[in-house]
């Protein structure tokens, strides 16, 4: 009777790609009613749809976690563009941007599907991770993933520090190991319960550490925190969905801080030279941001807030591209992808002479723009992969070009889940290439993800090759030594 009454039970709810699916439709049906007030319900409507669609589209029991964020990452820098339309009350055909804001939008969402489709005649043959490749991390201990995140640590740090000149590349890549030990250290305690401690702290320096740079990359442990979160399939119940909305709530406090405090931040750490080189001692920039954040309650989060949304949403810069297009072609056929090509098979260390990439002269060239803010800061502005594409090709060519670009990230991720490697260090190296390739979303200029896709597989293919065989034999030894002396690993702690 009891064993009946519980297989009679219905399964738990997990949070797994499928359950994300199932909240996109749910996104979906809540943007078909609220477009009902917006001043632009048809592309609000639509646009709530397109991460269900995506989503739909590259769901299969293989699909890597990353994913998610690859692509619900980028339909959010185009969809607060309808946010923007209805917070300014007007469409986006009547934005001040111009009347080619709407166009970008759709042709942006098209982009997004286009990827959607590739990534699925790619990988839809792939094979679901085996039941023991799933669990195989229950057998380690937060002791040894702690060490193994600080090595990624100092890794990382030192490839800020030498990573220049022709070798800056692919030292550079190399830094994101710890970007896979952070991930597999947050599957591991999110899906055994233990080390939620070191967990914690590890959040918590990660958050305090990004600020201290130039960029601020507080952002990326909370992407990596909920990509692990549906990776280790967490039991979905209240406090989780508390959770959630709490690391949501902080992060959104975080970047409206940043927001105040990046201009007079960075031209205090600069010293006002006008680049991205920081002249300030590390206790010296730590003071000055806790004194911003004490007076964190004085700042308009209202003007903050909108400055936020703007900055974040991506479309008018492709509508200026579009703008310029329409009046003036270009006389080199395919220009974007022949330079992209050319910067990234001419090797620095081969080609010393080879000129520094320039996001922002092509951005002046695509849009005839000049963004004084940006520029002044000493940080660099792209129209992106997407404008890029339509600079040379138009629309609906520029669809050819995405689709050319999708097929080779999605061949270079269905490499990454060809090795027999334990289900969380997989995702995670797939997270690692995700966030090297998609973390400036649609910001990204081609050259830049095409070179950050290849210079991954050349320098992580070896390590998963020969490397990642070692550590994995590393992290499995408590499991040997339990089955010696036949206590339970549990026990043993």
């Amino acid at each position: 009777m009891t064993a009946t009454a519980i297989s009679s039970l219905p399964p738990p709810v997990r949070l797994d790609s499928r359950l994300v699916l199932k909240g996109a439709g749910v996104l979906a049906g809540l943007c078909a009613i609220l477009a009902i007030f917006s001043p632009d319900p048809i592309p609000f409507a639509v646009g709530g749809a397109v991460p269900w669609l995506c989503l739909r589209i590259v769901y299969m029991p293989s699909m890597p976690t990353a994913l998610l964020y690859l692509f619900i990452w980028q339909w959010l820098q185009i969809f607060a563009r309808a946010v923007q339309s209805w917070v300014d009350g007007e469409a986006l055909a009547a934005s001040p941007a111009g009347p080619n804001v709407d166009r970008a939008y759709w042709y942006m969402m098209a982009s997004l599907v286009v990827l959607a489709v590739v990534f699925r005649l790619v990988l839809q043959n792939t094979k679901a991770p085996a039941p023991a490749q799933r669990t195989a991390h229950a057998r380690w201990t937060v002791r040894q993933l702690a060490i193994l995140y600080g090595l990624g640590f100092i890794v990382s740090s030192a490839a800020v520090i030498f990573g220049r000149g022709s070798l800056a590349q692919p030292i550079e890549t190399l830094g994101h190991v710890k970007v896979v030990a952070l991930f597999m250290l947050f599957a591991y305690v999110m899906s055994t319960g233990r080390g939620g401690r070191v967990m914690l702290a590890v959040v918590l320096f990660e958050v305090a550490i990004g600020f201290t740079g130039f960029l601020a990359d507080f952002r990326s442990v909370f992407v990596f925190l909920a990509i692990a979160a549906v990776t280790a399939r967490v039991r979905w119940r209240f406090n989780v969905g508390l959770m959630g909305t709490c690391g949501l709530v902080v992060l959104t406090i975080l970047a409206l801080f940043w927001t105040s405090v990046k201009s007079d931040y960075r031209e205090y750490v600069s010293r006002s030279t006008g680049t991205q080189a920081i002249s300030v001692p590390l206790s010296d920039r730590m003071a000055y941001l806790g004194s911003k954040m004490l007076s964190f309650g004085d700042i308009d989060l209202g003007g903050t807030s909108y400055l936020l949304l703007k900055r974040f949403a991506y479309v008018d810069i492709f509508a200026s591209v579009i703008d310029v297009r329409d009046v003036i072609q270009e006389p080199i056929f395919m220009r974007q992808w022949q330079e992209a090509l050319e910067h990234v098979f001419k090797p620095r260390a081969f080609f010393p002479d080879k000129p520094d990439l320039s996001d922002t002269e092509v951005y002046l060239r695509l849009t005839g723009r000049l963004l004084f803010d940006e520029i002044s800061m000493g940080t660099s502005i792209s129209v992106g992969y997407m404008g890029e594409n339509f600079a040379d090709l138009g629309f609906p060519g520029m669809l050819l070009g995405i689709a050319a670009l999708g097929l080779l990230l999605a061949l270079c991720i269905r490499v990454l889940m060809s090795f027999n490697l334990p289900y969380v260090m997989r995702e995670g190296i797939i997270m690692a290439f995700a966030f090297s390739i998609a973390r400036d979303g649609v910001e990204i200029s081609l050259p830049k993800i095409i070179g950050a896709a290849l210079m991954f597989m050349i320098v992580f293919v070896p390590l998963i090759k020969f490397v990642a065989p070692k550590v994995v034999r590393w992290l499995d030894r408590p499991a040997f030594a339990d089955a010696r002396t036949g206590f339970p690993r549990t026990a043993r702690q």
